[in-house]
């Protein structure tokens, strides 16, 4: 096939995309909007090719899964993960081992950026209670998450890219489960390699959120008559660390006591956690155990939460907060007091206030307005930006995300139709609303998405796909389908780290659908190459969002990741190419 000016105008314009990318020198999705539009303008692609992709049925899918998965984190039903995930000793082969397959196992049915965020602050709660470094952790915990989603076809939004690209070229697309074949044995060997050999390759550092973490709060919670763990040490019944909190000490009466593993625990004691007020709101629900600090109304568990920060000639200094009687002068009650580089000792009522210590306190609409009219009194007054979880919801989410698993699965719905309803479901529930709702989706990754498919198009109608197709099939004709397989892996995979996976995804998979067509092959060991190639990425932070999420968490460097996860690669791409090859091929 003779190519016209079109494709090398294309090629031109794919090139100079690639080189801003990589240079970073604009937001990926500015860069891809960018190249469509100048090919828009050139006549090279029409105005319903150009913006096809934002009425494909992936780009649909995708926003949905984004809203689903907000849901469920909004909802708190994922709290069950701290007993299941929680190391209990710092020998890493057991750790590993509980950490990767549940996270493996989850990201197969979400989107893994949530989980991955959820998991961070307590990887590094429990790695400070089991002496082991976090650094040991993350990395890991980042991979499981990337190779668990291939476990279906919603695990993640490159699957969800390709199977709406498939659709838009006339064949049916990935069934559920056949991502499935290769991310059993993927998750297997990956953990396998990370319990036995890969740890030794991360690096042992300290925990950089001791130095830098400044949202953690001293708050404290009573033990009721009726407790069922009554007389149980704090170990027993799963109080001394819960994930992104620990328990500091505990008063009993006049006494406080330092906590030990063998501190017993007795009615009406004081408990006094340090951590983030997730775990607050999660304790407060457990049988047993009730806020110290007294209801607003009879709705406090959803009310707002506000930081106030005591300023430097507050009239609160030196003073506590039964002495200035808080509540009442402020219309607030305060929940919890973080102090910038040092503990605070006693009860939370009974403490001298300094200047910059920021109070949590939980009150109606009208609370900030009140301390803000205190101006000489607080430095700071801001709504605090965490989401408090329904946890009433919790299981309404779960069904919801269960029964979209489902209709999918069983083919009752298509993938676009069975998750916007789950996406609808969630939000007419109320399991997501507010701010929640409209933070759900990330539009740069809608953008990108959508841009790419317009790209994607532009190759193929230009022949670019064919004539790049036609001449890999000569190389094939020398070494097989089966090394072809390995170029096309190679191909997309580096492609994916120099620029984006869902872009790679959607350039490549037009060139790799052209080599099946010309060497009479089954699609599918095609199709599916690239879809694991294109978010196989594990040689550096920036590869994956997930990679450079566990980034500064677990005070990594560049080559941290390409030490550990050459490895990792190694594995992904022999199990795909050999699961492709007799599956398939």
């Amino acid at each position: 096939m003779e190519l016209t000016w079109t494709a090398y105008f294309t090629l031109a314009a794919l090139v100079v995309m690639v080189f801003a990318l990589v240079r970073g020198i604009g937001r990926t999705d500015l860069v891809l909007l960018g190249t469509l539009g100048i090919l828009l303008l050139a006549g090279i692609v029409t105005p319903e090719q150009a913006f096809e992709g934002f009425s494909n049925p992936a780009v649909i899918a995708i926003a949905s899964l984004f809203v689903v998965a907000a849901a469920v984190e909004r909802t708190g039903a994922l709290g069950f993960l701290d007993g299941l995930l929680k190391p209990h000793s710092a020998k890493p082969t057991p750790a590993l081992l509980r950490l990767m397959l549940p996270t493996a196992l989850l990201s197969g049915v979400m989107n893994n950026t949530p989980i991955v965020a959820m998991l961070i602050p307590r990887i590094q709660a429990w790695s400070r209670s089991v002496g082991m470094p976090a650094s040991k952790l993350l990395i890991p915990l980042s991979t499981a998450a990337i190779v668990g989603g291939w476990l279906t076809l919603i695990g993640t939004s490159t699957n969800v890219v390709v199977h709406g690209l498939l659709l838009s070229e006339g064949l049916p697309g990935f069934n559920f489960f056949d991502l499935t074949w290769v991310g059993i044995p993927a998750v297997v060997l990956v953990t396998i390699y990370y319990t036995i050999a890969g740890h030794r390759l991360l690096p042992d550092r300290g925990d950089p959120s001791l130095s830098t973490r400044v949202r953690d709060y001293q708050f404290e919670l009573v033990v009721l008559e009726d407790a069922p763990f009554i007389r149980m040490t704090v170990e027993e019944a799963g109080l001394r660390t819960l994930g992104a909190a620990f328990l500091a000490h505990v008063r009993r009466g006049d006494t406080v006591k330092e906590v030990q593993p063998e501190t017993t625990v007795l009615p009406g004691d004081v408990l006094s956690f340090v951590g983030d007020v997730q775990v607050h709101d999660r304790l407060v629900r457990r049988p047993g155990l009730r806020r110290k600090a007294p209801e607003v109304d009879a709705g406090g568990p959803e009310l707002p939460l506000v930081e106030a920060v005591v300023a430097p000639n507050s009239r609160l200094v030196g003073r506590t907060l039964k002495e200035i009687n808080f509540r009442e002068e402020y219309g607030g009650v305060v929940l919890g007091i973080q102090r910038h580089g040092a503990a605070v000792e006693g009860g939370l009522g009974g403490v001298e206030l300094a200047p910059g210590d920021l109070l949590l306190v939980e009150g109606r609409r009208s609370l900030v307005r009140r301390l803000l009219e205190r101006a000489t009194d607080f430095a700071m007054v801001s709504e605090h930006d965490h989401v408090r979880p329904m946890a009433r919801r919790a299981p309404l989410s779960l069904a919801i995300l269960i029964a979209m698993i489902v209709l999918v699965a069983t083919g009752i719905l298509p993938l676009a139709t069975a998750t916007f309803a789950a996406a609808l479901g969630m939000v007419v529930t109320g399991c997501l609303r507010g701010q929640a709702l409209a933070k759900a989706v990330d539009f740069q990754v809608i953008l990108v998405i959508a841009a790419a498919l317009g790209l994607g198009k532009a190759v193929e109608a230009t022949g670019l796909a064919g004539t790049a197709a036609h001449g890999i099939v000569g190389v094939a004709g020398v070494v097989g389908p089966v090394l072809m397989l390995v170029i096309l892996y190679v191909s997309a995979n580096l492609l994916a780290e120099l620029i984006t996976n869902k872009a790679s995804a959607v350039l490549m998979l037009p060139i790799a659908l052209a080599v099946a067509t010309e060497l009479g092959v089954d699609w599918k060991a095609f199709a599916v190459v690239v879809t694991i190639a294109s978010a196989a990425s594990f040689l550096t932070p920036v590869g994956y969002q997930t990679n450079l999420m566990v980034m500064g968490a677990g005070g990594y460097r560049y080559t941290d990741y390409a030490r550990a996860g050459l490895p990792v690669s190694l594995i992904v791409m022999v199990v795909t190419v050999t699961v492709c090859t007799v599956a398939w091929l």
